[in-house]
């Protein structure tokens, strides 16, 4: 006996690219995948400030090992997923990532000053000390495809211009 899977498409599909969004907003940091220069991937995390074109930008230190990471390899995955505690199948989490190329923006530059106002603004006096040290990086993450994950069979690709389509697995194959 084979089930039929309906795909998701039309309203009920923008309903799931607008949860996906409520998802990472309620989020004030990111997990962060990055590659190492000897190819070991590493995780870790950091706060992030997201623009409106989609880019997210992250302000770390060179003592943290996602920075070396990401100057040496300038792509990474980031993750955004629900909270545990709000989890009732912990196979089943939502959660969202995104594969992302990364740009590192100069300290001298108008855009570095302008995202950098912006994230002390949002995270406060520890960036207003922390952007005098000279070991601190400004990153722009833009992201490319994803994937979007709120269930069993409610998986959904994030295309490279944002759209979403659902993920459907043959098993006739």
């Amino acid at each position: 006996m084979t089930e039929k899977v309906t795909v998701i498409a039309g309203e009920e599909l923008a309903a799931v690219a607008g949860n996906c969004q409520k998802l990472i907003d309620s989020h004030q940091t990111l997990s962060l995948s990055t590659l190492s220069a000897e190819g070991h991937p590493e995780i870790s995390y950091t706060p992030y400030l997201r623009a409106e074109d989609g880019t997210f930008y992250i302000f770390v230190s060179e003592l943290a090992h996602h920075t070396a990471n990401l100057l040496a390899n300038p792509v990474c995955s980031i993750l955004f997923a629900a909270p545990e505690a709000q989890t009732k199948n912990m196979y089943a989490r939502e959660r969202v990532f995104f594969h992302c190329q990364v740009e590192e923006l100069p300290r001298e530059s108008d855009q570095y000053r302008y995202w950098l106002d912006l994230i002390q603004e949002k995270f406060g006096k520890t960036v207003e000390v922390l952007r005098n040290l000279p070991d601190f990086h400004l990153f722009a993450l833009k992201p490319g495809d994803g994937q979007y994950t709120v269930g069993f069979g409610k998986a959904f690709k994030i295309n490279t211009d944002g759209s979403f389509s659902h993920i459907i697995i043959d098993r006739k194959k």
